[in-house]
């Protein structure tokens, strides 16, 4: 019996089994005909959406040109028309007019705030100031308008020349001077980012009229074209050279700026008499490796205008650089003929040199050979430099010097990372000045140690620095961010302290929202289904604080004293509605712009829909 029970369970064991296999089939393969249906429906779906994004694009371009701020209004526009323009150019091309005519307004009203408070920091501190910028809202639209149509680009640029905003800085007339006109400086700008989007050829189209003249943006231009097409860029730059050597308004500061080209790309130093000026667009320094050809037609161009007479004595030197000037750029640029120009071209500089040498000032014979010869040679060891300054602390003769000195020393080491900046800082007597200096140094430590990943650091500074709540925010959510992968749980641990910090800035006040922003990004980062409420947290906080735009977002450092100045400018788009908007969009389109209809302000309001808008109308990158 116990056999048959045992044989009977096995049996009907198997029945079961086989029940419950035949209930749970292979689902059948879609079919031609199944898959084309699913493509049709989304096809369709994404057309309706696009459709929609349409409207409300349409929509709000109605209301934004009633907009009372005409920075927000010409801004407003000019992004409508750029989203707009791949489904109706025409009407893109009527709101980018429309925003450009804002524009105009909107850029007088800040260039008359702008003078007003240089007038006003001059009063104060006895000639010097330190300020940050306004948008060049021209700028933006130009920018826009030219990457779909350049004759429009063209007829705003146009509209520049006429207006001659900058006449009193024009340089049509001397290829020397460090400084483009307004439309010349637009011009080039639109040029330098269709380059970096890889449109050589039309970067070059709009470029062209500029790059006749010899100016540390011309000639930055030409390096970033190398990087791009190194064959391209040689052969504009030698057709440059050619022109020059009879060019009677050439001088010694064109030979200085065309030799960066090939010598110190993206390090520009001009001359004023025995002063100087520099510009450094790059944290490296690496020569070009031109061919022979190229290198010496340098040095036939910079001979001929370097060996030019100088004035009959007592006659004005109408050259940029005076013989000061001109000395120490041959001082500067004779090891590079030494090395490579023929020996007859070399002992005539060599000999020039000597006849200026006994008529220039004492102050050009005695000037630092490490600021002249500046991306020639590798700088002193940073502990070098540090002693020699500390030398000087010893020899100082006022409180106030040495107060300079350990500033200095701050910075040096505070733009490498090095906490000892802070140790410096608390040896400066003067007590306004210590605590500026401290809360300056310790905000930029905070942004280095954020931007090299250095999340130990990041916190450290964030729990024992003189910081404000928003760059206290700023620096927990990124340090949230960089910790997403590696470890959660402390990620989700500083995001809920970046909020709370966040918290304490005071309700009307636009960082708060910006803050709060911030801390959505990194909550989409690190815990991606709480993102919705953190936003809408944000909405609620733009409709109570003051000023708050949802764009321009950034952070700006100001140390100013009687002897120093310094405006670090940091843009921040965690702080923009902008990028929040675009994913929540492609998340949930409808709850997405619910969402934006919160916003009680017109800026916000505008800059969360066309987010929005965006996201679904332009072509996904792959």
């Amino acid at each position: 019996m116990r056999l048959i029970i045992v044989v009977l369970c096995l049996a009907l064991s198997g029945t079961v089994s086989h029940a419950q296999t035949a209930e749970k089939p292979a689902a059948p393969a879609k079919t031609p005909a199944a898959k084309s249906a699913e493509s049709s429906e989304a096809e369709r779906e994404l057309k309706e959406r696009r459709a929609k994004a349409r409207s409300l694009l349409v929509a709000l371009s109605s209301d934004a040109r009633t907009f009372r701020d005409e920075t927000l209004r010409a801004r407003s526009l000019a992004r409508i028309a750029d989203a707009l323009w791949q489904v109706d150019a025409e009407q893109g091309r009527l709101l980018f007019r429309k925003a450009w005519e804002a524009a105009e307004v909107a850029d007088s009203e800040s260039d008359k705030k702008l003078q007003e408070e240089i007038r006003q920091q001059k009063s104060r501190t006895g000639g010097g100031y330190a300020i940050n910028l306004p948008p060049n809202v021209r700028r933006e639209v130009l920018r826009l308008a030219a990457k779909h149509d350049r004759v429009l680009g063209e007829e705003f640029l146009e509209k520049l020349r006429i207006q001659k905003l900058e006449a009193a800085n024009s340089t049509t007339a001397n290829p020397n001077a460090n400084n483009l006109t307004e439309a010349m400086s637009q011009r080039l700008s639109v040029a330098r980012e269709l380059l970096q989007n890889g449109e050589i050829e039309r970067a070059l189209q709009f470029a062209e009229p500029v790059l006749a003249h010899v100016t540390m943006e011309t000639m930055n231009f030409l390096t970033d074209l190398r990087e791009k097409n190194a064959t391209v860029a040689d052969t504009r730059y030698a057709a440059l050279l050619s022109g020059l050597s009879n060019n009677p308004q050439a001088d010694a500061n064109t030979v200085s700026l065309l030799a960066s080209y090939i010598f110190t790309p993206h390090l520009y130093i001009i001359f004023n008499g025995s002063s100087t000026s520099s510009s450094q667009m790059s944290s490296t320094i690496t020569p070009a490796a031109v061919t022979p050809e190229l290198k010496n037609a340098f040095f036939q161009t910079a001979a001929a205008i370097l060996l030019r007479p100088l004035p009959a004595p007592g006659q004005p030197d109408p050259s940029s650089a005076g013989a000061d000037g001109k000395y120490l750029v041959i001082k500067r640029l004779l090891p590079f003929f030494e090395q490579s120009a023929p020996p007859a071209m070399v002992e005539s500089l060599r000999g020039h040199m000597g006849a200026l040498n006994t008529i220039v000032s004492d102050s050009a014979r005695r000037y630092d050979e490490d600021s002249l010869n500046r991306g020639m040679r590798a700088e002193k060891p940073a502990a070098d430099r540090e002693q020699a300054l500390l030398d000087r602390v010893d020899r100082a003769k006022t409180s106030a010097d040495r107060d300079s000195l350990y500033v200095q020393l701050a910075f040096m080491l505070g733009n490498r990372g090095d906490m000892r900046a802070r140790d410096y800082v608390s040896k400066v007597e003067d007590t306004e000045l210590r605590k500026q200096a401290q809360a300056y140094m310790d905000a930029s430590l905070a942004m280095y140690f954020v931007e090299k990943k250095q999340t130990d650091q990041a916190l450290e500074i964030v729990h024992k620095g003189e910081l404000t709540s928003l760059l206290k925010t700023w620096a927990l959510t990124q340090s949230a961010k960089n910790l997403a992968k590696t470890d959660r749980d402390k990620a989700l641990e500083i995001v809920d302290e970046a909020a709370t910090e966040a918290r304490r800035i005071d309700v009307s006040d636009a960082n708060l929202p910006r803050a709060l922003v911030a801390v959505a990004n990194s909550i989409k980062v690190v815990d991606v289904g709480r993102v919705w409420d953190a936003t809408f947290d944000a909405v609620k906080a733009a409709n109570s604080a003051e000023g708050f735009t949802g764009e321009d977002g950034e952070l700006v450092l100001k140390f100013q004293s009687k002897g120093q100045s310094s405006v670090h400018t940091k843009d921040v788009a965690d702080f923009d509605l902008e990028g929040i908007f675009k994913d929540l969009a492609t998340m949930d389109y409808d709850r997405a712009v619910e969402l934006a209809r919160g916003f009680q302000a017109e800026g916000p309001r505008a800059v969360a829909t066309i987010a929005i808008a965006r996201a679904i109308l332009e072509p996904k990158k792959k």
